[in-house]
């Protein structure tokens, strides 16, 4: 049987990774967008037990309701609430983006420190009103 040579084998070039890039905004601003979009998936569970409870009776409710007035119940919608925020405003950026437009350094920087912005205000404003409208904390 003939022998088959093979070629010397070369130093195949690595992929490039997380590690070889400088972190960036928008980079940062990308990994966030793709996190609140996992943590919307799980807060969906809160609605979900929120829904189902309203539909058992007034203890099963009861139940919910005490948990949501916890401290941890608070912290965990007021993250489930920025996380929703956080995510549609990231989606509004990606469309301005499909669309064409701000493509630009400044432009993009903008556009990211905006939803940052954006998102951490619409959280904080939506909550107060929550407040205000249900007579203050409890």
């Amino acid at each position: 049987m003939a022998e088959i040579k093979s070629a010397p084998l070369k130093e195949r070039p690595l992929s490039p990774h997380l590690q070889i890039y400088k972190p960036m905004l928008t980079m940062i601003m990308s990994i966030v967008h793709r996190i609140t979009g996992g943590a919307l998936y799980f807060g969906i569970l809160l609605l979900v037990w929120w829904l189902l409870a309203a539909a058992a009776g007034p203890n099963a409710y009861a139940t919910v309701q005490w948990f949501m007035e916890t401290v941890i119940g608070r912290l965990i919608l007021f993250g489930y609430t920025w996380a929703l925020i956080h995510h549609a405003l990231g989606g509004i950026r990606h469309l301005i983006w499909d669309l064409g437009y701000g493509f630009e350094a400044n432009e993009r920087e903008w556009l990211t420190i905006a939803t940052l912005v954006g998102s951490i205000g619409l959280t904080i404003v939506l909550w107060l009103v929550g407040y205000l409208v249900m007579g203050g904390m409890r």
